[in-house]
């Protein structure tokens, strides 16, 4: 009973520092699908260069652990803007280097569900849309996207679940998110109550992971109540 106490007690000062996880993962999930996308369609190009460059990025950024990931960032580039372009950035927010480290980390897993996700669409569908008169734009907006965003959503969601653990390494670098607040409260009390502050910790990580899941859960329900809908 006192542990339970304890563990509420620790969510309590945990929460306020929850923010700092939200912003940095919410931020790196958008930037990341942007970028993710944008090396999807790299890969179907038909120039040659385009698809060896996202091919080249995705094996190198998949390969990469992320506390490297991090530390490259965080101190290498400061010196590539000050050597290329003569521009101090060490005194920008530590917060801004880790979402620059984990959208190039989350955009490589995003690449490759959004490749795979179209083309589990039929090109018939494509060609079906254009025969009707739709422009390219809109049958990719109106007909492939849908389906390739169901198609992808399960694999997009285990990805944004493994972004949110790995941002639970951002206090490597000094940035005071939800792992760094439990570091500090586990010191305060001179190493006590660790086991206590960590279930509170992974208690917090495990609402955000259930919450996720559901998400993709309603997403989809909705998304097949909708076809049946359409069908009928």
């Amino acid at each position: 009973m006192e542990n339970i106490k304890l563990i509420i007690n620790f969510l309590g000062q945990l929460l306020p520092a929850i923010n700092i996880t939200l912003i940095v993962s919410v931020s790196s999930i958008v930037l990341g699908s942007l970028l993710g996308l944008g090396l999807a369609a790299a890969k179907q190009s038909e120039s040659a260069i385009l698809r060896v460059f996202a091919s080249i990025y995705v094996s190198v950024i998949r390969a990469t652990p992320s506390i490297i990931m991090i530390f490259v960032v965080y101190y290498g580039m400061p010196l590539f803007f000050s050597a290329w372009f003569h521009i101090n950035i060490e005194g920008w927010n530590r917060m801004y280097f880790v979402i620059i480290a984990l959208t190039l980390l989350f955009s490589a897993p995003v690449s490759e569900i959004m490749r795979s996700a179209y083309g589990s669409v039929s090109k018939g569908q494509t060609e079906a849309g254009l025969m009707v008169g739709m422009t390219p734009f809109q049958t990719f907006y109106r007909i492939v996207l849908p389906q390739a965003f169901v198609v992808a959503l399960p694999n997009f969601a285990n990805s944004v679940i493994n972004l949110m653990k790995e941002g639970a390494l951002t206090f490597t670098i000094g940035v005071v998110d939800m792992v760094a607040k439990a570091q500090m409260i586990v010191a305060n009390n001179s190493g006590g109550y660790a086991w206590q502050t960590y279930c509170a910790l992974a208690l917090i990580y495990w609402v955000i992971s259930l919450a996720i899941d559901k998400g993709v859960t309603l997403v989809e329900k909705s998304y097949q109540a909708k076809r049946k809908t359409i069908a009928a």
